[in-house]
């Protein structure tokens, strides 16, 4: 960023206006002489930079830098108070919010009930209620959701959801009417998509071309591509739980595109805690009995297990779970060809290191992708987490006058 950008006084005036403002955020706060020698820009430049975001109110003064030899200098920081914005991730159990300013700072974060029933009304009122316990000082600029399913962009309505778990919002132009409704812009996303967003600063931050497998209760995928989300044509990109497998039902069979068959029915956490109980390990639900097979297995952290414990069943049926997962992925890595793949979603984190390695080593063997594998490295709620992000970054764009000066954007 220099002072050589080509283009109307206006123009220039706005890119180094935004070049400072990413520049605070990223290191602030900072003094004039600071922000002039990272953005290049000279020292008169950098006054009337500083200047006019004051006056805009999206600068404010951070006090004195003092312990420094010579003229004590002040310090500027991006004005919290610029803008807020809200993420929500919404599953059938629950609905969770965060809230931050613009700066990125978490000002609270709580969850309230599903609606109880399945209407429209009912929808709207339990959104309220939630977004009602971590108010914001001002209405928020943006607010993502997270849902389980994704906005076709060709009709305006939510697809890739089933009527059992989403029936409240399977209504015409849910984006549109759901903002009216609320008074607010809101934005849905995809849960897994998030929670790929959330992962770019974590377990991807050094790889532009990645796919996250959410493998929980339910199986989705997230295409990062170039540094952006493929969403697809009709916003169902990374929609792998019915991807059809050998051994599995097909949607013929089933009689339902989202009944049980393909991907999910073999590798879905029913699925796989069926699978475990079979190799005679025990567990009230998939997180308990991958978790208490990769201790049998010997993986645990107190130690191996007694021999009386069926380890060698353990081990067995931590291999065949990892070539379920494997069967699947394989199919998305030969098409997409990421250089890395994230493991994410509660079977995944109870799984850990020893089932990432089984994947992994199935995954070599079912396909040519040399992509590396990791866990995810987003700690507490990563649909929350990348929700918050794409509100961050959209209402950054809107206040600050436009996208930041470098970077992909999602």
């Amino acid at each position: 960023m220099t002072e050589l950008v080509k283009g109307t006084p206006g123009l220039v005036r706005a890119v180094n206006d935004r070049a400072a403002l990413h520049l605070l955020l990223r290191q602030g706060p900072l003094t004039r002489p600071e922000i002039s020698r990272l953005t290049g820009l000279s020292k008169p430049t950098a006054s009337q930079v500083l200047a006019r975001l004051e006056g805009a109110g999206l600068v404010v003064g951070n006090g004195l830098r003092t312990g420094s030899p010579g003229r004590v200098p002040e310090t500027y920081r991006v004005n919290p108070a610029a803008a807020y914005v809200t993420a929500v991730d919404v599953t059938p159990e629950w609905i969770a919010v965060r809230t931050a300013d613009i700066t990125g700072t978490v000002l609270g974060e709580a969850e309230a009930p599903a609606p109880a029933g399945a209407g429209r009304e009912e929808l709207m009122a339990a959104l309220r209620a939630a977004l009602a316990r971590v108010p914001a000082p001002e209405p928020p600029k943006r607010v993502v959701v997270g849902v389980q399913g994704a906005v076709d962009p060709t009709t305006g309505r939510l697809g890739y959801a089933s009527a059992e778990d989403m029936a409240a919002w399977l209504f015409p132009d849910v984006e549109r009417t759901l903002g009216e409704a609320l008074g607010l812009p809101v934005r849905i996303e995809n849960d897994v998509n998030l929670a790929a967003v959330a992962e770019r600063a974590h377990a991807a931050a050094d790889c532009p071309d990645f796919v996250l497998l959410w493998a929980d209760e339910g199986l989705g995928a997230a295409l990062v591509l170039d540094g952006r989300l493929h969403r697809g044509h009709f916003g169902g990109a990374g929609e792998v739980g019915y991807l059809p497998l050998p051994g599995a039902a097909t949607a013929r069979e089933a009689g339902d595109p989202y009944g049980h068959h393909g991907y999910q029915q073999l590798a879905g956490g029913d699925a796989v805690r069926d699978l475990l109980h079979a190799h005679g390990v025990p567990g009230a639900d998939f997180t308990e009995t991958v978790t208490e097979a990769v201790r049998r297995a010997g993986h645990g952290a107190s130690g191996p297990p007694p021999a009386d414990e069926g380890a060698e069943a353990a081990r067995t049926g931590l291999e065949r779970v990892a070539a379920r997962l494997a069967s699947g992925l394989a199919s998305i890595v030969t098409v997409v060809d990421p250089g890395l793949v994230v493991l994410a979603g509660r079977l995944c984190a109870a799984g850990g290191e020893p089932l990432r390695a089984l994947v992994e080593r199935e995954l070599r063997v079912l396909s040519h992708s040399r992509a590396r594998i990791r866990l995810s490295a987003v700690a507490g709620n990563p649909v929350l987490a990348g929700a918050l992000d794409l509100a961050l970054t959209a209402a950054r764009d809107e206040v600050f006058g436009g996208p930041r000066p470098v970077g992909p954007s999602l």
